[in-house]
């Protein structure tokens, strides 16, 4: 690949505006699309070219990244729908596509396999560290698909992340990350009702966070991102559970999770649980706030409000 490709990025939601900027910050010639011209705006103003269709975006292109919702919106971007083509009809031959969306590794699977057969590369890249990993430039990558496909992605992908891994094959990557958002969430969940035990019982979170994380309960939950408010300083549970990952996102991510242990008849008891308690989390008006507010369903306080 060129020293300096050109690069066009699609979808400029919280994570997708702050990737194509650390892009923008290292240099790099970027073209940016987003359903929303206001954040296509934004990425103009630092130096960004703006694109008002996805088919002007990808022009001449020779690396595509794609951050969307959902794997059906990934599918119909590159592989077309009822209402429109994809892109797999216009995109340079051998141009590299990594698409970092949090979808199914089926769906993932069948579009890397459709652009190859029109001479196009794909490699499924989806990402853990939040938005504030996305600003800062240290994400974490989890890539699956060919191994020169990856070793020529790498250049860009160090760019806005710190560690990359390649997992395995087509699919590999959204797989890995699915099981990695499961065990997080088994462990914010196990977190929470430790800690307001400890409340229950008169003791200080603080304190006993600080015992837990020399003890053999450590864990990631605990040590940078704990749910109990104003124990741990800018984090989302010490701003009212504001910014970060948002629980409707986790509940995706159980939703694949659950949805992949039925296909490989893989047993995922601790996974079913708690993708049931984020569900109930987010029917109670909770789905936009971040996923370490699952601290407050153990609260005697908020059962009583």
């Amino acid at each position: 690949m060129q020293s300096n490709p050109k690069i066009s990025f699609i979808g400029l939601g919280n994570m997708g505006a702050p990737m194509a900027l650390n892009l923008l910050k290292a240099g790099m010639q970027v073209c940016v699309f987003d359903l929303m011209p206001q954040a296509v705006a934004k990425l103009v103003e630092q130096g960004a070219s703006g694109a008002a269709s996805v088919l002007e975006v990808v022009k001449d292109a020779d690396v595509v990244i794609s951050m969307l919702p959902a794997g059906k919106h990934v599918e119909a971007l590159y592989l077309g729908s009822e209402q429109h083509g994809g892109l797999i009809s216009v995109l340079a031959k051998n141009c590299l596509v990594i698409d970092s969306s949090t979808i199914d590794a089926a769906t993932a699977q069948k579009v890397g396999k459709a652009l190859a057969t029109q001479g196009l590369r794909f490699i499924d890249a989806p990402v853990s560290g939040g938005v504030g990993g996305a600003t800062a430039g240290t994400l974490t990558f989890i890539v699956g698909g060919e191994q020169q496909d990856y070793q020529d992605a790498l250049p860009v992908l160090q760019l806005m992340g710190k560690n990359i891994f390649h997992a395995g094959a087509l699919g590999a990557g959204q797989v890995a990350k699915i099981c990695n958002n499961m065990l997080l969430s088994v462990l914010m969940v196990g977190t929470s009702e430790a800690l307001q035990l400890a409340i229950d019982n008169g003791l200080d979170p603080k304190v006993v966070s600080d015992i837990m994380l020399q003890s053999s309960g450590r864990n990631w939950t605990l040590e940078l991102y704990n749910p109990c408010p104003d124990v741990m300083p800018n984090v989302p549970s010490s701003k009212a559970y504001q910014g970060g990952f948002m629980v409707d996102l986790m509940k995706k991510d159980l939703g694949l999770a659950m949805d992949t242990a039925v296909k490989s008849q893989s047993s995922t008891p601790m996974g079913s649980l708690a993708q049931s308690l984020y569900a109930m989390h987010s029917l109670q008006g909770n789905g936009q706030l971040d996923f370490s507010s699952i601290f407050s369903m153990f609260s005697k306080h908020s059962n009583k409000d």
